[in-house]
C-alpha cells in the first residue's frame, strides 16, 4: 500500500491516540486501533514480524526487508503511542486526579459509541456471534471487578507482566494499563518511566514483545477464519469494559504506596453532585464530546479507506 507523508502524519496521530488511552487505566489503545480503521493492519503487520524477514534482509536487502515489514506503518504508530505514552502521563495523572469526573465521562462516552462502530463492523449476525458478544462482554465486566495486587519489582513478575497487559492493549476493551493496576505492576512502571530505570523498562518491553509476537498471530488467525465471531467478541469486551470507566466509584479498600493513595476495590455508584457543583451537567456534556469524537475518526477512517 502506498502512502503519503499525510497519510504517515495521520498514522502518527492515531499511534498518539492509543498511547494517550493506553496510559489510562480502563481504555484500550486497541479500541482506538479498532475504531480509526488500523487494527487489522497492525496485527497483521506485528504476526508477519520473524526471523523470514532477516532471511529477507540477508538475501535481497535492507529496502526489501523494511517494505516486506511494513515498517513505515509501524514506526509510524510506535512512534505515534511512545510520543503520547512519555508525554502525556504525568497530563493524564493529573487530569484524573482532580477532574476524575469530566475525564472518566469523555471516555465512557468515547467507549460507548466504540460499542456501536466495532459492532457494526460485524457482516453477518447469528445466535452463535450473539452468544460470543454476551459471553465476552461478562467476562470483561467480572475482570474490572477484580480487586488489584499491591505493587511487586520482582524482575521476572515485570517480564510475565508485560507479555500479559501488551495482549490486552491490543485488545479493544481491555485496558492494557488496568491489567498492569490488577497485576501490582502499575505503580512500578509509572515510576520506572519517571525515574528512568532503564533496567526495569527493559525487562518489562521484553516482555511486552513476546506477548505482542505471540498474541498477534492468534488474533491474525481468528481475522482470517472467523472474522465476524471475533468482531463480536471484541464488541462484548468494549461493552463490558464500561464498568470500569463509569465515573462515579465509591472505594471500598486502599493502601498507601510511597506516599501514594492507590486503590484495591472499588464499585460504580448511581452519579450525585459534590459540593453543589454541577458535576452531573459536565460529565454529560464531556461525555458527549468523547462520543462525536469516535464519530470523527470513524469518518475519517473511512474517507481514507476509501481513498485508498
Amino acid at each position: 500500500m502506498e502512502r503519503t507523508l499525510k497519510n504517515y502524519f495521520l498514522l502518527l496521530l492515531k499511534g498518539m491516540a492509543m498511547g494517550a488511552a493506553d496510559v489510562v487505566p480502563g481504555v484500550s489503545g486497541g479500541t482506538i486501533a479498532l475504531i480509526s480503521g488500523i487494527y487489522q493492519e497492525l496485527i497483521e503487520t506485528i504476526s508477519n514480524l520473524n526471523f523470514s524477514l532477516i532471511k529477507t534482509w540477508k538475501q535481497e536487502g535492507f529496502k526489501a526487508f523494511w517494505k516486506k515489514g511494513n515498517a513505515n506503518f509501524l514506526l509510524a504508530i510506535v512512534s505515534g503511542i511512545f510520543i503520547s505514552a512519555l508525554s502525556i502521563m504525568n497530563l493524564m495523572h493529573y487530569l484524573l486526579e482532580h477532574h476524575p469526573i469530566q475525564i472518566w465521562s469523555f471516555f465512557f462516552g468515547l467507549v460507548l459509541s466504540s460499542v456501536f462502530f466495532v459492532g457494526k463492523q460485524v457482516e453477518k449476525w447469528s445466535i452463535y456471534n450473539g452468544m460470543f458478544l454476551i459471553m465476552s462482554a461478562f467476562l470483561s465486566y467480572f475482570i474490572t471487578t477484580l480487586s488489584t495486587s499491591s505493587s511487586s519489582d520482582n524482575l521476572l513478575f515485570l517480564f510475565l507482566s508485560g507479555a500479559i497487559a501488551i495482549c490486552a492493549m491490543i485488545l479493544p476493551g481491555i485496558s492494557g494499563s488496568f491489567i498492569l493496576v490488577l497485576l501490582g505492576s502499575y505503580a512500578t512502571i509509572s515510576t520506572a518511566i519517571h525515574n528512568l530505570e532503564i533496567k526495569k523498562l527493559i525487562i518489562f518491553m521484553l516482555g511486552c514483545f513476546v506477548g505482542l509476537l505471540s498474541f498477534s498471530k492468534l488474533l491474525k488467525w481468528l481475522f482470517t477464519k472467523h472474522r465476524n465471531a471475533t468482531l463480536a467478541i471484541l464488541t462484548g469486551f468494549i461493552l463490558g469494559s464500561l464498568n470500569k470507566i463509569w465515573p462515579w466509584k465509591q472505594v471500598l479498600d486502599s493502601i498507601l504506596i510511597n506516599g501514594k493513595k492507590h486503590i484495591i476495590k472499588e464499585v460504580s455508584i448511581l452519579p450525585k453532585s459534590y459540593e453543589g457543583e454541577p458535576y452531573i451537567m459536565w460529565a454529560i456534556i464531556f461525555a458527549i464530546l468523547g462520543f462525536l469524537l469516535i464519530f470523527g475518526l470513524e469518518k475519517l477512517a473511512s474517507k481514507n479507506n476509501a481513498q485508498n
